[in-house]
């Protein structure tokens, strides 16, 4: 399945006014999971721009709501200046930010865990987002995009989606108030420009709990325990039984969300990468939990009891 023709560099760059005459160069980027993005220097001066990936309102992707909180990110201080908007296109011209990609190795370095909730806190006390981020609700429509265009979901997955109401209902008791989060926070999200840490790519933002937030990015990163309680410690100035549970219960909820979105990547996405192997990875981390031992007690924890 196709989507739209995505615009072209030229195209771009014919958008924008303050190019013309000047000498362009462009660049690809490697690495984008979702959209091509590209390096343009304009004269001396360098940018990044994204391309709207193909078919990504089957992701549920909004770009108004998008370009919106990728202002506000900048607003707090957490994410890259938008320079130009080219809604005509969904492209964003962001400002070019000296640093470096980070990787789930260079994440996992001593004080990591730490450095990411400040962050992150920065992030969450910023101007609220557009539009609210439930997983749960998303990880519906998703099983609906999957459906309709025929993605191969996971063995098992919809046999476990019984005990997705009992997380919820969890969760539920003694809620957290909502938050401007990222909700996308694999390693390659963050930048690190020697002195504080940037976090880019605000396609899937949205207001919602801070515990999916900090689960999420635990679980994209591969933490241990360790690092998980050090998350949990430094965000909150507090590292108790509930609030533990909430960010494994939401861990389990990033798998079973995200393992939906790479199975209907690996049947609409152009970019060579193995989503389905992806998807297989995730799910079977989230069913070993909603399987395991330590489930039942994480309810417990996190509804207070």
């Amino acid at each position: 399945m196709k989507g739209p023709t995505q615009p072209t560099i030229d195209q771009i760059v014919a958008r924008v006014p303050e190019w013309a005459g000047r000498a362009i160069e462009a660049t690809p980027i490697p690495g984008g999971l979702t959209n091509p993005n590209v390096r343009i220097v304009v004269d001396d001066t360098p940018y990044f721009v994204r391309i709207p990936g193909p078919s990504t309102d089957l992701l549920a992707v909004d770009r108004a709501n998008e370009a919106h909180n990728t202002r506000a990110a900048a607003v707090a201080g957490v994410g890259p200046r938008v320079v130009h908007h080219l809604p005509e296109l969904d492209v964003l011209v962001l400002e070019w930010l000296p640093a470096r990609t980070m990787s789930n190795a260079s994440l996992a370095a001593p004080g990591m865990p730490t450095r990411i909730a400040e962050v992150l806190r920065r992030l969450h006390a910023g101007p609220r987002f557009a539009l609210d981020f439930d997983m749960v609700d998303l990880s519906h429509r998703y099983l609906d995009a999957a459906e309709r265009v025929g993605a191969t979901v996971p063995v098992g997955y919809r046999d476990h989606l019984r005990l997705v109401p009992r997380i919820v209902a969890a969760l539920a008791v003694r809620p957290l108030a909502s938050v401007p989060c990222h909700n996308d926070l694999l390693a390659e999200n963050y930048l690190d420009d020697g002195a504080r840490l940037w976090i880019v790519d605000y396609e899937y933002s949205g207001n919602g709990d801070p515990t999916f937030e900090l689960g999420n990015t635990c679980q994209e990163l591969g933490f241990d325990d360790a690092r998980v309680e050090e998350m949990c410690a430094a965000y909150f100035g507090q590292e108790s039984l509930e609030l533990l549970a909430r960010m494994r219960l939401q861990m389990i909820m990033s798998d079973v969300g995200w393992t939906l979105w790479a199975a209907i990547q690996a049947r609409v996405s152009t970019i060579d990468y193995d989503f389905t192997a992806w998807a297989e990875e995730r799910w079977a981390r989230a069913a070993t939990a909603l399987d395991g031992p330590d489930f039942k007690r994480w309810l417990a924890e996190a509804a207070g009891d």
